[in-house]
């Protein structure tokens, strides 16, 4: 049987080339991937007492282009940013922005009434607001004091 020499490095340096070659690959398919690839828009959500609220970060999206679904306790939202024809596209220096179409799903809680739901969309934010049900709101208890027990 022959020893062989442990290195502890010898993994990393497998998945460091592993790695490299995926690079490799995906830079010589072009930037033309870049621009043509899909987009996912970032999404803040928060939650208080009446509603949850989401917010999703979808500049140069039209209004015409977005669709907004409830169905089964899940929101959905798709949509599409085009690519602007000003220009001809081997004009560009640089393409960073991303174009396509894009797709988020959210699985709302029991607590989320799905028949009062509002969208509104300014200055490339779509906010979406979900009231809760009756319901899941707070109450607050009065507490009544018998006096004649008191003394």
């Amino acid at each position: 049987m022959a020893i062989t020499r442990w290195d502890p490095f010898r993994e990393v340096v497998a998945l460091q080339n592993r790695v490299n070659s995926l690079f490799r690959d995906f830079s010589e398919s072009g930037d033309a991937a870049l621009s043509t690839a899909g987009f996912v828009p970032a999404v803040d959500i928060y939650e208080d007492v009446e509603k949850v609220v989401l917010k999703l970060e979808i500049p140069g999206v039209e209004e015409k282009d977005l669709d907004v679904r409830v169905e089964n306790h899940t929101l959905t939202v798709k949509g599409e940013r085009n690519f602007e024809k000003e220009e001809k596209e081997e004009n560009f220096h640089r393409i960073e922005r991303r174009f396509g179409t894009f797709y988020r799903a959210f699985t709302l809680p029991s607590t989320v009434d799905t028949e009062n739901v509002g969208a509104s969309y300014n200055a490339g934010v779509l906010k979406l607001e979900l009231k809760k049900k009756a319901e899941a709101q707070p109450k607050q208890i009065k507490i009544n004091v018998d006096k004649s027990l008191a003394a």
